[in-house]
């Protein structure tokens, strides 16, 4: 939104800002336990402070921000014990997810999972992990789109935001693609045969398989 066009004040300022922050610290532009200076992001997303406080406590309420008394806010730390508890909360709801998809979806967004399957093998191959990473993730968006669980959509929105830094070095990890891959394409195999206890199973076990590796 052009400068002159934001407003500086107000809901939508605080949407704004709320927006900005939110991305900024699930892309990583913003670390673990970076202090957030209400002065400096009020300047920084040009609204008021009042606005930014607003945003800060919203984003607290998402776990993203830990808000300390007579200090601050800063960005939280997400510890393995928490990463490993929260994939523990995932592996039912995108169990559910999978098991919805596997009867709900249509034969054209089956397709789009067995495309997906397809690049994501390749991506393998070719030895890329941020782009199988990204296809990954779009595969997991996918199977709780096509779910139509919206409450568990929501959910898992909530719950993989706090884990962008564990994934990401998961992601990055020598070898953990290859590992992954036969568990995605399990899951995909499941799904698009129409099996829902096979795919929740095979979510089950590959979020199994994350656990072991964030305890590594």
């Amino acid at each position: 939104m052009p400068k002159e066009a934001r407003p500086s004040t107000g809901e939508q300022a605080k949407q704004h800002a709320l927006t900005q922050l939110r991305q900024a610290i699930l892309q990583g532009d913003m670390a673990p336990a970076q202090r957030l200076v209400e002065n400096e992001l009020a300047e920084q997303f040009d609204v008021t402070r009042a606005s930014i406080r607003a945003a800060l406590i919203d984003l607290a309420a998402e776990g993203l921000v830990e808000r300390i008394r007579n200090r601050g806010s800063r960005v939280r730390v997400v510890t393995v014990e928490e990463a490993v508890a929260i994939t523990e909360c995932r592996m039912v709801l995108e169990g559910l997810c999978a098991a919805k998809a596997a009867v709900a979806a249509s034969d054209e967004q089956l397709t789009e999972l067995v495309n997906l399957g397809r690049a994501m093998t390749k991506a393998v191959a070719d030895g890329e992990p941020v782009t199988y990473s990204e296809l990954n993730h779009e595969l997991h968006d996918k199977v709780r789109e096509f779910s139509g669980q919206q409450t568990a959509v929501t959910l898992l929105e909530r719950l993989n935001a706090q884990l962008v830094r564990h994934r990401f070095q998961l992601a990055l990890r020598p070898g953990r693609p290859q590992q992954s891959l036969s568990q995605h394409l399990a899951m995909i195999e499941a799904i698009t045969a129409r099996d829902p206890q096979a795919a929740e199973a095979a979510v089950r076990a590959h979020l199994t398989s994350v656990i072991e590796a964030l305890r590594d």
